[in-house]
């Protein structure tokens, strides 16, 4: 084996003082807390990647909008009268 390396002994060896240190509910509960924590992380970028797509293409809406002229009524009615 070499040095440094961590063995699967090593993991059980580590994750059996973790149990008998914190207990099995205890960890239960911050498994579920950290669960719970990583999906809320997740919601929040998702919304947060939804909300700057629509906000793209609202300001391309926006240029668009502003980039074609607006016909008045009054601008109509000289072009009728010519």
């Amino acid at each position: 084996m070499f040095m440094g390396g961590i063995g699967i002994w090593q993991l059980l060896i580590v994750l059996a003082i973790v149990v008998l240190l914190f207990g099995t509910k205890r960890l239960k509960s911050i498994g579920s807390d950290l669960g719970s924590a990583i999906k809320g992380f997740k919601k929040e970028i998702t919304d947060e990647e939804k909300s700057d797509a629509d906000f793209e293409q609202k300001q391309q809406v926006e240029k668009k909008d502003a980039a074609e002229p607006v016909q008045t009524t009054s601008q109509s009615n000289t072009k009728e009268k010519s």
